[in-house]
């Protein structure tokens, strides 16, 4: 019996397809065993100064060895790239990011997951960790965490904040009050179980409940982090919190007729802000406070520019990553919010970044994340890069910054073994720059090259990549 020609093609075809190597991506920009990278400008992420001349050389994902380009052998066969007058420095380690994104302003309020552009923004902009602080997908962030770690996806590795917990005036149709502390217990060993690895409390959860989150999170080895309100960020630190979100934007202790317990304790914030003396016993108490109980705070200056009039609106660049019906919604809120030129919130503002750098300068584990949602002007990528600039601005040192950003990230993960400076045996996980970040902490913009594990992927291709889409996958 002769076989159809149609199947003889089909098979013919099959078999030169399954017999080529696939094609190579062109957002692959450096793949090979063993990759050396020459005349490089090393910032370590320690807050060290930068040290010029340096080679690198990466093999099997990790930096094998780190020196000056003298006293470091280049090994036979290996890929090498010459970056004179660029910077290398540790992959950014973010903690407040998401794969979600808000929705187009006009209907009621509701959270879209980013699956696709997310986590290739994140990525472009040389984030090579980052920690998803709060669900509203939480199937879908496991899925996209397991596709990248195997390569199906592009993106940051991701640490996983499983669905938030909140108490009953949530108004959000998207999140599940906790009802009781047995519901609290309930939802923690769940989530544990299903694969994350911290959990988010928030503005409305109780102090009862935050405790029965707080005490079965840490029996689980799972952080608590919290953007909270009805609770206190000292009553929260005596409940063993691990880590507080939004600098001191969220703080309700110092509110004027704070009540405890009272879900009204989140309305004030901005304007007990505006009204501190950074002097205050009270503000000194509660930094030292935390400082003492060793609970991080998360700086997400981007996110909250965005509701303060007098700042800057998005770039072009950021403008033409939207969807264009959130394109126009963003410039028609960024347009209102400065026409009301509200007081309070630019003081409420510039007393947070102030507050930020003493926390900052008293000890504290200062991280940084961007928290992409509002309405429109904080991206991923985009988003983290305004982050690092807006820490500058509140008085650190781009080293310092730079320190937040990787090293401290990476401690509060619990990975700064692994990652988040550049050290011999640590990942290569790494940012090429064409300028020096060390003095000019917005040449970040100028990324070229970001590795992750070794290998190198085109920051310019990335964004390119999702240009149009955020707001639509």
């Amino acid at each position: 019996m002769k076989t159809p020609l149609p199947a003889l093609l089909f098979a013919g075809v099959a078999a030169a397809v399954f017999a080529a190597e696939p094609p190579a991506d062109p957002i692959i920009a450096v793949r090979a065993p063993v990759v050396a990278l020459t005349h490089a400008r090393v910032i370590d992420g320690r807050g060290h100064a930068a040290l010029e001349n340096q080679t690198l050389i990466l093999r099997d994902g990790k930096i094998a060895a780190l020196g000056a380009d003298a006293d470091v052998k280049i090994p036979d066969g290996a890929t090498v790239r010459d970056l004179t007058g660029k910077s290398v420095l540790p992959g950014l380690v973010m903690v407040h990011e998401h794969l979600y994104y808000s929705s187009i302003a006009g209907g009621p309020f509701h959270l879209n997951e980013m699956e696709f552009s997310f986590p290739r923004l994140y990525l472009a902009a040389g984030v090579t960790s980052a920690r998803t602080t709060g669900s509203i997908e939480p199937y879908t962030d496991l899925e996209m965490k397991a596709r990248i770690a195997d390569g199906r996806s592009f993106g940051p590795k991701l640490f996983l904040t499983a669905p938030y917990f909140d108490g009953p005036e949530t108004g959000l149709a998207q999140l599940h009050a906790v009802a009781d502390v047995p519901s609290a217990v309930r939802m923690v060993n769940y989530w544990a179980d299903e694969g994350f690895t911290s959990v988010k409390v928030y503005i409305n959860l109780p102090q009862d409940l935050m405790a029965a989150v707080i005490a079965t999170a840490h029996q689980r080895h799972l952080q608590v982090t919290g953007h909270i309100g009805k609770v206190s960020y000292r009553e929260a630190a005596g409940l063993g919190i691990d880590n507080l979100e939004h600098g001191f934007m969220a703080m309700s202790d110092l509110n004027k007729n704070r009540k405890p317990g009272d879900a009204s304790n989140a309305r004030n914030n901005y304007a007990a802000l505006e009204s501190l003396d950074l002097a205050a016993p009270g503000i000194n108490d509660l930094i030292k406070l935390l400082v003492d109980r060793r609970v991080a705070l998360t700086s997400t200056l981007a996110i909250f520019e965005t509701f303060t009039p007098g700042r800057r609106v998005a770039s072009a660049a950021e403008l033409a990553t939207l969807a264009a019906p959130l394109r126009e919604s963003y410039l028609t809120t960024w347009s209102a919010i400065n026409l009301q030129n509200n007081p309070v919130m630019k003081s409420a503002f510039a007393k947070n970044m102030l507050l930020e750098a003493k926390f900052f300068r008293a000890g504290g584990l200062l991280v940084v994340g961007t928290d992409p949602t509002g309405y429109g002007g904080c991206l991923a990528g985009y988003g983290n890069w305004r982050a690092l600039e807006l820490l500058v601005e509140a008085g650190l040192t781009p080293l310092e910054t730079i320190q937040v950003a990787t090293f401290n990230g990476a401690t509060l993960l619990g990975v700064a073994k692994e990652t988040g400076s550049v050290e011999a045996g640590k990942a290569a996980d790494l940012i090429v720059v064409n300028g020096d970040p060390s003095k000019n902490i917005s040449d970040l913009r100028k990324t070229e090259i970001v590795f992750k594990d070794g290998t190198g992927y085109d920051s310019e291709k990335l964004f390119a990549s999702v240009k149009g889409l955020v707001g639509i996958q």
